[in-house]
């Protein structure tokens, strides 16, 4: 793989049958998408996919299109003037918290990975049918828009899944539910991902939330409505993200220079730190999480119901662990609560394509230590033969290198196509090809191994087993009338 260009298969041409049918799928008028894999809601009448202009750089590059389903989520399509016959097909992070979808997500996500365009792929991506969290549901919505590809346009001849960040969810779970062996999907690239699963990947957020209220007491105050921490927000709230904002820079003083800090903000910013283990850069989008995001997950989709749980964990790094521990508030998880999120977004690791993974070690949102916990739900279904992860010593989340990303999925079709294993050594070095054409910088650690989950967040009795969900007990829980996350 030293030249990316000779080790992937060239761009193509598409044939004049293809050509045929694209140009049928932008022309035709009357035709109806159809039912794709659910049923259709009330409000949203199907469209057909129609032309709509590409982002800037890929102005000359590509056509593009957009629609909305049949469950009324918006897509977005580009298909490259010189196609190399594969597609991708992106799942985007979140989620997002609007009642209803926003159409300009999968043409902003088109914007922000036109490099995989730019290699010649054609490019799909859903803006979901809502908003709110629903792993499955983003699942289902990231396969639809795959099988609307193939239906108003070609039937690809490798097709891969893309997702980054919760978005890295999505597209683990469309790999486990969608890809058998010899199905529609060839591979997957996970970058960034947040692929613990919610049932556990979400516990630093709860401890968060916790040990914030322990400090600051303002959330809720004292004189508002009182409700426990792990609904992040009593349903009927009307707080506000600025809200949120200055009760954070009321107890922590995060957002002014040290300097101009009181001693008691200080030392309630460092506790918060020291005990939850958040860059404190980060600290604001993680407490509008754990509030929002938390609310969301607890009122919408749980109906009142509790996921998580602090039984049993004791908090350190503060500087009064004691105070700590025996003030803080506990809970515990209602068990079908917690089984509902965890069948709706734990992974199993049974998997039967390659899967490649790319991942900032310094992360300040998805912590880099959710590898660890996907190796190991991997290396727990015997499947981790399957996969292949790569470090970056990167510190951002939300994107990466476009070089690093166009080696990615090339490493990942080269594998796919002669069924050589690459390694985080060889895709490393293939790199430097790709930044002579986007100088954005090659950063790979190709010898990085990250410590384990239960360094980072702290392990919840019986949380060091993985998979946290095991193909078997999926299973068994399909068979649950209303089970998991409702579309």
């Amino acid at each position: 793989m030293n030249n990316p260009r000779t080790s992937a298969s060239p761009p193509r041409r598409p044939t004049p049958r293809t050509k045929r049918r694209i140009a049928a799928a932008a022309c035709a008028t009357g035709a109806l998408l159809g039912t794709l894999t659910s049923t259709p809601t009330a409000h949203a009448a199907p469209d057909r996919p129609a032309p709509t202009t590409c982002p800037a750089d890929l102005t000359h590059t590509a056509t593009c299109y957009s629609g909305q389903d049949t469950n009324g989520a918006h897509y977005t399509i580009a298909l490259p003037h010189t196609w190399n016959g594969s597609l991708v097909v992106h799942a985007h992070g979140g989620p997002d918290l609007n009642a209803t979808p926003d159409p300009q997500r999968s043409a902003d996500d088109l914007n922000r990975w036109s490099v995989m365009v730019k290699e010649g792929y054609a490019w799909a991506g859903s803006s979901y049918r809502r908003g709110g969290f629903g792993t499955r549901m983003a699942a289902q919505d990231t396969e639809n828009v795959r099988r609307l590809f193939v239906k108003k346009f070609a039937q690809p001849k490798r097709t891969y899944v893309h997702g980054q960040s919760w978005g890295g969810n999505v597209a683990a779970k469309v790999v486990e539910k969608y890809a058998p062996t010899q199905g529609p999907y060839d591979g997957a690239l996970l970058t960034n991902g947040v692929l613990a699963g919610a049932s556990r990947g979400y516990d630093y957020r709860v401890d968060l939330r916790t040990v914030y209220q322990y400090y600051c007491n303002n959330h809720p105050r004292p004189n508002e409505p009182q409700y426990p921490v792990w609904q992040g927000l009593r349903a009927d709230s009307t707080m506000t993200t600025t809200g949120l904002r200055t009760r954070l820079q009321e107890c922590t003083g995060y957002a002014s220079p040290p300097q101009n800090r009181t001693p008691l903000q200080q030392r309630n910013l460092d506790d918060i730190l020291a005990v939850t283990k958040i860059p404190e850069r980060t600290l604001e989008s993680h407490l509008s999480f754990a509030t929002f995001t938390f609310r969301d997950i607890v009122h919408h989709r749980l109906g009142g119901r509790n996921p998580f749980t602090n039984k049993g964990v004791t908090y350190s790094g503060s500087h009064d662990d004691k105070a700590l521990n025996a003030g803080i508030q506990r809970f515990t998880a209602d068990p079908t609560a917690k089984r509902d999120l965890s069948y709706d977004s734990d992974l199993t690791g049974k998997i039967a394509i390659p899967v490649l993974t790319m991942h900032a070690i310094d992360d300040p949102t998805a912590f880099v230590q959710h590898e660890t916990a996907y190796r190991a739900t991997l290396k727990g279904a015997h499947r981790s033969r399957h996969l292949v992860q790569t470090f970056t010593r990167e510190s951002d989340h939300s994107e990466l290198s476009d070089a690093e990303y166009a080696t990615s999925i090339t490493a990942l079709d080269t594998w796919t196509r002669t069924g050589k294993k690459p390694t985080p050594r060889t895709i490393a070095h293939s790199c430097t090809a790709f930044d002579r054409i986007y100088s954005t910088g090659c950063f790979y650690a190709p010898h990085y191994h990250p410590s384990t989950f239960a360094s980072r967040i702290n392990p919840r009795p019986g949380g060091l087993r993985w998979p946290a969900m095991t193909a078997t007990q999926e299973k068994t829980w399909s068979h649950i009338n209303d089970i998991g996350i409702t579309p």
